[in-house]
Formats: structure tokens, sequence, C-alpha cells
């Protein structure tokens, strides 16, 4: 027991003489170490801490700990390609290359953990030895190129994607139907999508497991400000929702079973991967504009959302740093935090927190109804969204108004106040001959729809008398 805690600490600190005297002492101590120990040997140790030397020493005398696996089922060369130790990688494969192919308790071969690392002089090492190890998927499914994807690394990504795969390999799915496409937008990382859209060797309207395009995921994914970016990068390279592509493309789709490696494969579809000018082509759908428009109107409803948030929080000039003076009942003139509009302008600072509550109540009603999965192809449900947009839009715009014409100095007030008034006018007109020519439409609709289903009734009622005579 001594000689094998003797041996631990020279593997920590890379001594080399200590392993030669207790090699001296017992030549077979690391032999008996492959039946006795049940976790990390000492050749584990020694890769994890980078120690050259103490490594090629051990190699030379016992071999087959480069074979041995610890708790999580890792080798030595898993540890060695996660550190990035590239001179003891090479002394590892050069002893049992075959390693390259090992499996840890996640499933995942060396080259997956040198990807998720970032380590691109042993991601070439390994590739270079055993090219087959790239092929290797995890328990989950995932291939190399989802653990670039996963991890964000994207320099390791692009010499990986630069080897020269077949589109089989660069479109394969895991478990759950993800390509790397997928997760790049599902993890909003806007210049991974970018560059795997770039090389048109991506299906760009591959679907999950679920049936939802990298376009679907986007919409259903949560919201920043990447996400306009990324829909108009898609939709250049021909993205579509999983709703808009046609049915034909979708039966002829056909997926490949996985094979006894458990390699997923991604589908094969008589058309074109890249659709591109092909979309172009296609008659448009049935969808009204809210469809297409439904990502932007999302972002601009939680933008003005922040910002009517931000200026109820933090109103025009400001709030009060300190307690005002005392008068004769020992009351304040006013408190620390409260808005100085409110005391020095009290009655525009009134029309000012209605706007801004309107402003954000109504954008978060747009986000609410975006996000509540009703039917919005459905004439009614626009026309509500849009009067929401309407109250909105003029209310913030209100707001602004408002609050510049309090920090406005009292000389350019007139002027100001004219121009704010005639453009409170314009929009108010804008938008109320907006409001009513939608409703005109939208009771048209309905008078159609309503003469259409008298005139069903009619025909039905005249059918039952004819076969009764």
């Amino acid at each position: 027991m001594d000689t094998e805690k003797r041996l631990y600490e020279a593997a920590v600190e890379g001594d080399v003489r200590a392993l030669q005297e207790l090699l001296q002492q017992d030549a077979l101590v690391l032999d008996r170490l492959t039946l006795t120990c049940f976790n990390e040997t000492p050749l584990h140790i020694a890769a994890m801490r980078g120690h050259i030397e103490f490594v090629g020493l051990i190699l030379a005398q016992n071999p087959q700990l480069a074979t041995e696996l610890d708790s999580r089922k890792s080798s030595a060369l898993h540890i060695a390609s996660a550190k990035g130790h590239l001179q003891i990688v090479k002394m590892l494969m050069v002893v049992n290359p075959e390693m390259c192919l090992a499996r840890d308790r996640d499933g995942r071969n060396p080259l997956h953990l040198a990807a998720i690392k970032g380590r691109v002089e042993v991601i070439n090492e390994l590739i270079h030895v055993r090219p087959r190890a790239a092929l290797g998927t995890t328990i989950s499914g995932e291939n190399v190129l989802h653990m670039c994807v996963k991890h964000n690394q994207l320099e390791v990504l692009k010499v990986l994607m630069e080897i020269g795969w077949d589109n089989e390999f660069l479109n394969a799915k895991d478990v759950d139907g993800h390509n790397i496409l997928h997760l790049a937008v599902a993890d909003k990382q806007i210049e991974t999508a970018k560059y795997l859209l770039k090389t048109n060797q991506i299906d760009v309207n591959a679907m999950d497991a679920n049936g939802n395009t990298a376009l679907d995921i986007l919409a259903e994914s949560w919201r920043d400000m990447n996400d306009l970016s990324i829909g108009e990068c898609l939709r250049e390279a021909g993205g579509l929702r999983s709703k808009d592509i046609p049915v034909s493309i979708i039966q002829n789709s056909t997926k490949i079973p996985n094979d006894s490696g458990g390699n997923n494969h991604s589908p094969v579809s008589s058309t074109p991967a890249y659709l591109g000018e092909n979309q172009a082509e296609k008659p448009p759908s049935k969808g009204d504009w809210l469809s297409k428009k439904r990502d932007t109107i999302m972002v601009v409803a939680s933008l003005i959302a922040t910002m009517a948030f931000q200026a109820g929080v933090n109103p025009p000039g400001g709030v009060w740093q300190e307690n005002g003076k005392l008068n004769d009942q020992g009351i304040p003139s006013h408190k620390a935090g409260e808005a100085v509009m409110a005391y020095n302008h009290a009655r525009p600072y009134r029309y000012f927190l209605r706007a801004n509550t309107i402003a954000f109540v109504s954008s978060l009603s747009t986000i609410l109804l975006l996000i509540s999965g009703l039917p919005f192809r459905r004439r009614l449900f626009m026309w509500g969204l849009m009067v929401f947009m309407w109250l909105t839009v003029t209310t913030i715009a209100l707001t602004y108004g408002i609050s510049i014409y309090i920090l406005t100095p009292q000389k350019d007030r007139e002027p100001l106040g004219q121009v704010i008034q005639i453009g409170i006018t314009v929009w108010c007109g804008l938008m109320a001959l907006l409001l009513l020519g939608n409703t005109i439409r939208l009771l048209r609709v309905w008078k159609k729809k309503k003469h259409q289903i008298r005139s069903s009734a009619a025909r039905k009622f005249v059918s039952s008398i004819y076969v009764n005579v």
C-alpha cells in the first residue's frame, strides 16, 4: 500500500526519478496495479498533469495501462485529449491507436472531448491516425459536429467542416432529430448559423423529431436581439416554417434507419437539400402577413415593453436623491426615490404615466397573444392584434412627446408644443383611418360568410324537399 501511495505521489509531481526507484525495488508494481486499481491509474494522473517524461516511462514499462479505464470509463487518451497535451496524445496513440475509438460513460470518444475543449491540434492528430473516430456518436446520438456547436466551438467546427465529409454526416441528427443548424439556431449562435448557411451543405429545412424546421425553432425559442438577424439569414437561404413546406416534399423524404453502430443519419430527400431559388418559384402560401412577420412583431413588442418599463421606473428628470425640507407639520416636501416631474410638472406627469402604462400593458398583451397559440390566420385575431399594436406605438410616441416637452427649456416650448400637436393629430388620424378600414373589411368578410352560410342552408333545404318528393 505504501508503494502504491508513493507511485501516485510521483505521478502527481511527475517525478521520473521516484518512479525509477520504485521500479528498481519492485519491477512488477505497474503490472499489479492493473489488477488492484479500479479508478484512476498513475497514467491517468500523469496525462492530466501533462508530465511527458513520466508518461513515456510508464508506457515503456507497461503499455497495457493505455487501455485501462477509470470510474467514468475514460482512458488516459480521453484525459490528455481534453487537456490538449499533444505530445502525450501522440505517445498514447503510438502504443494503442484503437483507443481513439474508445467511448466513456457518456459515449464520448477522445475526439469528442477535444472538440468540446477546442483543442484543434489534438483533433488534427486524432483524425489523422483514426478518421473513423469522427463518425462515433454519443449515447444521445451526437457526433463531433454536434459537440462543436453545442459547446460553441466555431473554430473547431470550421476545421472539421473543411475535411470534406459527405452530406449524410454533415446533416446527421441526434436522438431528438436536431442537426447542427437546429442547435446553432436554438442557442442563438449567430456566427455559427451564418457560417453553416454559407457552406450550402446543411439542409436548411430539415425537420427535427417534432416536425420543426430551424425557422420554427427560432420562432418558439426565447427572444433576443439576434432573432432578426438569424431569421433573415435563414430566409435568404430558403428557410421555411414547416407549415409552409409543400406536402409533396415532406412525403418524398425518407429516413435511413440507424446502423448497428448506433449512428443516426439524416433524411435523404428527392429534392435538393439547399432550396434557394426553387422557393421563389413556389406559389405563395395561404398564410397572411402576420405569419411571415410574427418574429418581427414579437421583437418590436419586447423592445417597446422594455422602453416603457425603463421610462416608468426612471422617468424624465429623474428622481429625488434625498428627502426635502420639512414643513410646519414635520412632513418633507418630497421623498427620496419619488419622480421629480410629479412635483414640478404634476399635470403632464399624469398624462405621461397613463400613456406609458398603456404602452407597457398593450405591448405585453401583444406578446401574450403571439405566444398563446391562438389561430392568428383568422381575421378577427389579426384585427385585435392590430388594435394592440396601434395602442402600443401611439402611446409610446405620446410618452416621448410629453418627455421631450417637459425637458425642453421654457423659451423653446411653444414651437415644440405646436410641432408635437401637429404630429399627434396626423398620427391619430392615420391610425383612425387604418382602424376604420380594417374594421370595414372585417365586417365585409363576416357579411360574405353569413351570406354563404344562408345560401348553403337554403340549398340543403331545397335538396331535402327534393329527396322527400
